[in-house]
């Protein structure tokens, strides 16, 4: 049974999610956005799901792109580092390549926490009762993006056995294979959209209020911790409207400040990225404390001690 985090009201896992996409799209600060990496990176380890992190290793090329194409075709600064092509290369461009190839890897590190934490019967349980058909179509649709990968694997090891294969062949073979590959995908899958809208109308869907699988009630640590949260997200956003935690880079770069203001800010933000993982450690804590309690037999002991029980027994 999953606890800490993870078991807590939805609510309190939307305010929190939609607290770091705003904090990292607000603070284009390279030390703020690291910050957020770090929090939700070990959260993601702290609840034993570290390999959802692999993704990122497909999503890297994208991001080193972006800091690669930057100062190829923006040109503004006043720091010119060397031409290329005659094209001027920029400190500027440089460095807002970096911070944007950092933000991405951040919002990507945050959408994978989230999506494990925030289940569709969690996502619906906050929203069918305000728009039941938006909330639908709208986990519908980001349902799709895995849903599809899943079936065109399973249909090209299918197809594999009939020589239906884009990875071998010609060019023109790879792709007619390809299309044969896709026809059956959009096939499959406007299939089983026709049969769930048929049960759906069958079953009555929209007709009354929407009832929820799962019974989620919040309580008063669920209550404590999203005010806690709220109080915590204010303090940055309040030193934003004044104008702090944002490292100018252009027209000029300016030097990255840090006085009283920004650490206050940052205070506020590493309370609020670490809520979620100290939550999380803790159950773990308790968790294990409470086995050894249990259990104390299965505790290690060292060399000396397991010989000196064996002599009493």
């Amino acid at each position: 049974m999953r606890g800490g985090f993870g078991a807590m009201h939805p609510a309190v896992a939307l305010v929190y999610y939609m607290g770091l996409l705003l904090f990292a799209l607000l603070q284009l600060h390279p030390v703020f956005v690291l910050t957020q990496i770090f929090g939700l990176v070990l959260l993601t380890a702290l609840q034993g799901q570290a390999r959802l992190l692999r993704g990122i290793l497909l999503f890297l090329p994208v991001a080193l792109s972006v800091a690669l194409l930057n100062p190829l075709f923006s040109h503004r600064g006043s720091h010119i580092l060397f031409y290329l092509w005659d094209r001027q290369i920029t400190l500027e461009a440089v460095l807002y390549g970096l911070m944007t190839m950092t933000l991405l890897l951040a919002v990507f590190i945050l959408f994978i926490s989230y999506n494990y934490n925030v289940t569709a019967d969690k996502f619906m349980h906050l929203f069918a009762g305000l728009a039941p058909k938006t909330a639908l179509l709208l986990w519908m649709a980001l349902r799709f993006v895995p849903l599809f990968q899943r079936r065109l694997r399973e249909i090209t090891r299918v197809q594999r056995l009939r020589g239906i294969d884009v990875g071998r062949g010609s060019l023109r073979k790879r792709m007619a294979d390809g299309m044969t590959l896709l026809k059956v995908l959009v096939s499959w899958s406007l299939e089983e959209a026709l049969q769930t809208a048929d049960s759906m109308k069958a079953r009555g869907y929209g007709v009354s209020k929407r009832s929820s699988y799962g019974s989620y009630r919040m309580d008063r640590l669920d209550k404590l911790v999203l005010l806690w949260l709220m109080v915590c997200a204010c303090v940055p956003l309040i030193g934003w409207f004044g104008g702090q935690g944002i490292w100018e880079v252009y027209p000029r770069l300016k030097p990255m400040g840090w006085g009283w203001e920004e650490g206050g800010m940052y205070a506020g933000l590493c309370l609020f990225v670490l809520t979620a993982p100290v939550l999380e450690g803790k159950e773990k804590w308790q968790w294990r404390s409470s086995r050894r309690k249990a259990y104390p037999s299965a505790t290690p002991q060292p060399d000396a001690t397991r010989f000196r029980n064996s002599l009493l027994r």
